[in-house]
């Protein structure tokens, strides 16, 4: 189970991040939503599937068009997706709203794909018809390139606990933006190196809720034990990536969804549950979910042993 929810909140916003992590410990984190079969990724039935398939967490990546619009979408995917070879980020909104996820459209009901704000307002507690305190987690993905605007768009929503947004720590400009934005929205810098992690975490103007961590092996710097227990006493949460990109290039120490897949869970996410990740993000989050309550079963049932041993 986590530690991090045993640790006192940073800041105001992340009051559902932590009463999740305190729920359930480890938070499972379904990469674009789940796209399954007849449903296409990024997209408000991928959210839906995500949440029934056992996301705590849903991941959506934002787009830009080329007059303002924001979506739901990975540029770069278009060729797969769309069967298109432009960038979506070249497009104006009306092109884009004319496109069609190739692979799942139908007559009757058409796939298309969908604006962002949409999307979102569609996972408010009122549209869902739960309590506040059961709304849904939303990790919104490459979306710095646009906070001037996409902002005080978000703000609208009135959705600041459920969003969690992020950008690489290396980039500047995206930061000086959120630094001067009045809503605080939990934030987590994308990481490479431990420096990032140092220029970044006590910054006064960003509610730096925790940090997303890339590792290209296990003997790297941001793979050690040490640094998640350092990062837990100071207050932040860990995230870390086992899904598998088309580039092949590891994400998280080599600690992945084929691994998990091809050799058992234990192999693939044991080690990230042993580092102490809190979000684990993920394209099969049902049996990552599964994995979770295997390992939190058998930590009780150790803890049961103890207990009756030492009262005989």
């Amino acid at each position: 189970m986590s530690a991090a929810f045993r640790h006192p909140q940073r800041g105001g916003t992340d009051r559902l991040l932590h009463r999740r992590l305190a729920e359930l410990g480890t938070l499972v984190v379904a990469h674009r939503g789940t796209a399954v079969g007849s449903i296409a990724e990024n997209t408000r039935v991928a959210a839906m599937a995500a949440l029934v398939s056992g996301a705590d967490v849903v991941e959506i990546d934002v787009s830009t068009s080329a007059d303002g619009e924001f979506y739901a979408f990975h540029d770069g995917t278009e060729q797969r997706l769309l069967g298109i070879g432009a960038n979506l980020t070249t497009l104006t909104a009306r092109q884009i709203d004319e496109l069609r996820y190739v692979h799942v459209d139908r007559a009757g009901r058409p796939a298309g794909v969908e604006r962002l704000l949409d999307l979102l307002a569609a996972l408010r507690p009122t549209e869902l018809g739960v309590e506040d305190e059961a709304a849904p987690l939303v990790n919104v993905d490459r979306s710095w390139g646009s906070w001037a605007t996409l902002l005080p768009a978000l703000d609208g929503l009135g959705m600041t606990e459920q969003l969690l947004l992020k950008s690489p720590a290396a980039l500047p400009g995206p930061l000086d933006v959120l630094r001067r934005h009045e809503v605080k929205y939990p934030y987590l810098p994308i990481c490479t190196d431990l420096a990032q992690i140092e220029d970044l975490v006590e910054d006064d103007d960003l509610d730096v809720v925790g940090v997303e961590l890339l590792a290209d092996g296990p003997d790297h710097q941001l793979a050690d034990p040490d640094l998640f227990v350092e990062l837990h006493a100071r207050g932040l949460f860990v995230l870390v990536n086992a899904e598998v990109l088309t580039n092949g290039i590891p994400l998280f120490a080599g600690y992945d969804d084929e691994a998990a897949l091809l050799h058992g869970p234990g192999a693939g996410w044991g080690p990230l549950f042993d580092l102490g990740a809190d979000l684990i993000q993920t394209d099969w989050p049902w049996l990552l979910r599964a994995y979770r309550g295997t390992r939190a079963a058998r930590g009780t049932a150790r803890a049961t042993a103890v207990d009756q041993e030492v009262r005989s």
